[in-house]
């Protein structure tokens, strides 16, 4: 595997002011030669050969002086540059600023069947206007650039549909925030960092919804000590990220943050799971209900009895807690009938 290198660039404005001088200097010595070659043909001498030679070497000063200007590039803050010399990998500059290098330093990675294939694959799913689309066609057929950005960036991931731990199908999308740590890797280790990182960002959340519930399956001590998507974000959270962080190394892609944005049932089993959620809810509101009920029930039978002012037998008592659970538990308001008689 790579491993990226640091080296240092030269100040861009010394070489520059270098180039222009040098350029000022052949400028001069053609205006030279030929004010020389013209004064001798005026005056019909031969012409001087120190002339000749230096109107000759003054045009090849000024076509080679090209190269060395071609060595100028800049960095923005956040920004790096891989440095390759006829395809031997020489080290990777992190000084932003305006830079001088070797000026032979490849400046894009050349062209792969298979990005081409891939970015292709792409355009035909994508909306991207025609105009768009000839521009990233036109940057995957010249190669990834070998100036890297180092800057977090974030990858918002599409719906999937995936079936989780109780097979239950589900809707799921994340958000990654991720950059590149070791430059080297992203361009050599892997053929399009960027795609790749697109591409298990997606492997990993299928992985991890594929390794819990959705939700709680039953009431049980064992189940709702268990992880699920939906009750424990962050432990789901940090169990992406990880899965990330061991997928993407190496590309050297460091991950510093993932999330889940979406999370709910496929449309198909969306309602079964609703009318579930709400028995459920209705159990758990009956059984407070019912637990309350028989406190006050006993507790009014209690105090009744208490004072020795009313004596009930037991099957008083269980008429009366009876009449109380209907009036208590009752859905609607209940109507008493008032018994004007004796109790007996």
């Amino acid at each position: 595997m790579s491993v990226e290198k640091k080296i240092k660039a030269t100040a861009g404005w010394g070489v520059l002011i270098g180039v222009l001088v040098a350029f000022v200097i052949i400028i001069a010595a053609f205006v030279l030669s030929i004010i020389s070659m013209a004064t001798a043909d005026e005056a019909g001498l031969p012409i001087s050969p120190l002339a000749g030679w230096g109107l000759g070497l003054s045009i090849a000063a000024f076509c080679l002086i090209w190269i060395p200007v071609s060595g100028f590039f800049t960095l923005q803050p956040g920004q790096a540059r891989v440095c390759i010399l006829f395809g031997n990998y020489k080290g990777t500059v992190r000084d932003e600023g305006f830079r001088w290098a070797n000026p032979f330093y490849s400046r894009s990675m050349g062209g792969s069947s298979s990005s081409e294939e891939a970015t292709a694959e792409v355009l035909s799913k994508s909306g991207l206007s025609l105009g768009k689309q000839i521009s990233a066609a036109s940057k995957a057929a010249s190669g990834l650039s070998t100036k890297i950005s180092v800057r977090a960036r974030t990858l918002n991931g599409e719906i999937l549909k995936v079936n989780d731990k109780m097979g239950n199908p589900i809707e799921i999308a994340n958000v990654v925030v991720w950059h590149v740590s070791d430059t080297a890797k992203a361009l050599f280790d892997v053929d399009n960092y960027e795609q790749f990182v697109a591409t298990q960002a997606e492997t990993a959340l299928r992985h991890v919804a594929s390794i819990y519930a959705y939700d709680h399956a039953e009431d049980s001590s064992d189940s709702m000590e268990s992880i699920t998507l939906r009750s424990n974000i962050e432990e789901v959270s940090t169990a992406l990220k990880h899965e990330l962080t061991q997928r993407l190394a190496p590309a050297g892609v460091a991950v510093d943050d993932a999330r889940l944005t979406h999370l709910a049932y496929a449309p198909e089993i969306a309602q079964a799971m609703l009318r579930r959620q709400q028995a459920e809810a209705v159990i758990a509101a009956r059984k407070k209900i019912v637990e309350g009920a028989v406190t006050m029930v006993e507790m009014a039978v209690d105090e009744l009895g208490s004072h020795g002012k009313i004596d009930l037998d037991d099957e008083r008592k269980a008429q009366m807690a009876s009449n109380l659970m209907v009036v208590l538990c009752g859905e609607s308001e209940a109507h008493p009938i008032v018994n004007a008689g004796s109790l007996y």
